[in-house]
């Protein structure tokens, strides 16, 4: 009788477990990140009930690597959806191919997370939106640096000490060597390069994220002009984009000035936020701050890791679906994000103009 209650138990945690996974479908496999959703099928906090990916040979390379069944595989996203029915879509795919992604799903009430950024132009962007609100669906974007705790550490400590003060600038610098030199695959090359594509270079790919960051420090604020820089420095690496990308944007006492690059000589992802009398550094590893003028010294802050479940992409994924998480304004939102698009939109223009734009 009691070995009968054990299994009894087993099985009703087994079931309530099952049903409480969030059904996951993948859009496709281009994007190098993706070997973030198809190993965390692994963890058991998502159950992956389809992959749409046409390029028959990558998704073979993809469902070998991560051991994954090829009962999953679709050639299309419209099949993958019919047959799995998702709770939600994950992109995977090239920047431009998030409004496919959206069109589709979101008529049939999917919610969607895309990789950063939410799209190539504020065109997309809006028919995006406009798609997500008709049919009540959640439109997330997913940015490496949302779930560092140095960021959620500095907004908390921005928005209570009051011996900080408030910003007047931001420096955020990201970046690497560049796709190429880091060994991005054949795929991913193919879309990051392009123009139509990915929307740009260094300017879409990194400058996003200062953007982002900068947009949430700000409370959503629009700046009131966009001035940039775009540069070829490896032309003969990167013949139709730019490399490197310098944006600074503008607020009624504020400045922000997002350093993008494929030239850095090392991996970086920094943020420095600077008041009349403090400072705040942070990065994946780390959070400094320094408060009292020129003679303060600056100290290391201990990393406090975020809460379960706004520490991960898919667990937030998961309980914003479920309705335990409102996202509105945070670093993954759809109010965020459109401003992004429209922040590079505006640093693309000013580049090709040479002269600040005015939002």
């Amino acid at each position: 009788m009691k070995k009968f209650l054990y299994i009894l138990v087993f099985l009703q945690t087994y079931v309530l477990s099952a049903q409480t996974k969030l059904k996951v479908g993948v859009d496709g496999l281009t994007h190098d990140h993706v070997g973030q959703i198809l190993s965390s099928n692994k963890r058991g906090d998502i159950e992956i009930v389809g992959i749409a990916e046409p390029n028959k040979d990558l998704a073979m390379r993809y469902l070998k690597r991560y051991n994954l069944s090829e009962s999953l595989l679709f050639s299309s996203l419209e099949e993958m959806v019919s047959k799995t029915k998702p709770e939600a879509v994950c992109a995977f795919n090239s920047i431009q191919e998030h409004l496919n992604t959206v069109k589709v799903c979101a008529p049939k009430g999917i919610h969607v997370m895309v990789e950063k950024p939410l799209a190539t132009n504020t065109k997309d962007a809006k028919i995006m939106a406009d798609l997500s609100v008709k049919h009540n669906i959640h439109l997330l974007t997913n940015y490496e640096t949302t779930w560092y705790p140095s960021h959620k550490m500095a907004y908390e400590i921005m928005k209570n000490d009051t011996e900080m003060g408030t910003i007047n600038k931001m420096v955020v610098r990201d970046g690497h060597r560049g796709p190429k030199e880091i060994g991005c695959s054949v795929e991913f090359l193919s879309w990051l390069t392009d123009p139509v594509k990915n929307g740009g270079g260094a300017v879409i790919d990194f400058g996003c994220y200062g953007a982002n960051l900068m947009t949430y420090f700000m409370n959503g604020k629009r700046p009131l002009s966009v001035s940039a820089t775009l540069k070829q420095i490896k032309p003969e690496v990167y013949p139709k984009v730019d490399d490197e990308a310098t944006i600074i944007l503008t607020y009624p006492t504020a400045t922000a000035i997002l350093e993008a690059s494929w030239n850095w000589p090392f991996d970086r992802k920094d943020t420095e936020i600077y008041t009349q009398t403090s400072s705040i550094f942070a990065n994946s590893k780390e959070l400094k701050i320094r408060k009292g003028g020129r003679d303060a010294s600056e100290q290391s802050q201990k990393l406090e890791p975020i809460p379960k479940p706004e520490n991960d992409s898919f667990l937030y994924l998961t309980a914003v679906v479920k309705g335990e998480i409102n996202p509105k304004n945070s670093l993954s939102s759809l109010e965020n994000n459109l401003l992004v698009v429209e922040i590079l939109e505006k640093a693309i223009q000013s580049s090709k103009e040479g002269k600040a734009v005015k939002f």
